[in-house]
């Protein structure tokens, strides 16, 4: 475990210790979500309009008004992920039990339904979350705001707290599994058996992408169905896609632009990072050197955990999600008021 000094005493995780009978990175990630329990549907959602005509489902973990007071935490999924995701139906319970409400964002088109418009969504899109944010604090003007990202979403969450800088709105955030290096990252999930990620979730895009080409007659790109079909890397299609339909000029603009690391050095909020050395998906690249982060950043290196796994246990299937009880304690030190239900 690697730990940055932070401005104000903190205390973070202990040492993340894999299960024994889940030592292998392929096997953390992807036991992690096969183990998980089912999680109950959120007890409130609702649709947040946007400034451009289109819309964000929110996922509460319980009607905003129940407790208007209490500390709320956003959380932010991966790249095409949802409130189906273990890793975010996890927190969102692991967060209510220990006395926060919790709001799941979605991204757009990530709700099971097509967004309106022909663009989508991307790893340094800040503007959406910032909005939120913002109607946040206008409706709740006096909850305090803190914020969880998985992979895809803890990137978009570092870039934004480096935009913001002292003005960032969130007491504390973290980042579990963020791709902070977008073009080594690209290049890693094309590599050896990390290709199997790959191939389950180019296919997810696609069919998003598939579904975008057929419901927008106006589609902005000069692309078919079989020219989407074709591509054959997360990179390629961000090249083809990702890039263009958001103003990119190619895929290496789009990772120079957006990588969480170029905004380390301007975050100035208590910011956890949480990363596993032989995450199947990232390359070592995403990891964060000690004079690449100021003060207010610390990270939590683990030789084992897989992608967003962290799954620690003795007894076998029985596993214990080493994310969903240290990320609320965590966040609990800046928020004394909470208070975990009885």
């Amino acid at each position: 475990m690697n730990l940055q000094a932070q401005p104000v005493s903190v205390q973070h995780p202990p040492p993340f210790k894999p299960a024994w009978w889940l030592r292998n990175c392929h096997l953390q990630t992807i036991a992690a979500k096969y183990l998980a329990p089912r999680r109950q549907a959120p007890a409130f959602s609702e649709m947040l309009a946007l400034p451009d005509g289109d819309q964000l489902e929110l996922s509460w973990t319980e009607a905003p008004a129940v407790r208007p007071d209490t500390p709320l935490v956003i959380v932010l999924h991966g790249l095409e992920g949802n409130i189906h995701s273990h890793y975010a139906a996890g927190m969102l319970a692991a967060l209510q039990q220990q006395g926060f409400t919790a709001v799941l964002m979605h991204f757009r088109g990530c709700n099971g339904q097509p967004n309106r418009l022909p663009r989508a969504y991307h790893s340094g899109d800040t503007a959406d979350l910032a909005y939120l944010i913002a109607q946040l604090q206008h409706q709740y003007p006096t909850r305090p705001l803190a914020a969880v990202g998985f992979s895809l979403g803890g990137n978009v969450l570092v870039k934004y707290a480096g935009e913001t800088g002292s003005a960032c709105p969130l007491k504390a955030l973290v980042a579990v599994s963020a791709p902070l290096a977008l073009a080594p990252s690209a290049d890693r999930i094309n590599q050896g058996s990390s290709r199997i990620y790959q191939h389950y979730l180019l296919g997810r895009l696609k069919r998003s992408m598939l579904a975008k080409l057929k419901r927008h007659t106006d589609f902005p790109l000069p692309i078919t169905p079989q020219q989407i079909l074709s591509l054959r890397s997360i990179r390629q299609f961000d090249d083809v896609l990702t890039a263009p339909l958001h103003g990119f000029s190619n895929a290496d603009d789009y990772y120079r632009q957006c990588s969480g690391k170029a905004y380390l050095k301007q975050i100035q909020k208590p910011t956890l990072l949480i990363h596993a050395e032989d995450d199947p998906f990232l390359s070592a690249a995403v990891v964060p050197k000690a004079d690449e982060m100021p003060p207010w950043v610390s990270l939590v290196l683990s030789k084992r955990g897989g992608h967003v796994g962290f799954v620690s246990g003795a007894i076998p299937l029985k596993p214990r999600y080493y994310l969903d009880q240290h990320v609320p304690a965590y966040l609990q030190q800046f928020f004394p008021q909470v208070v975990a239900p009885c």
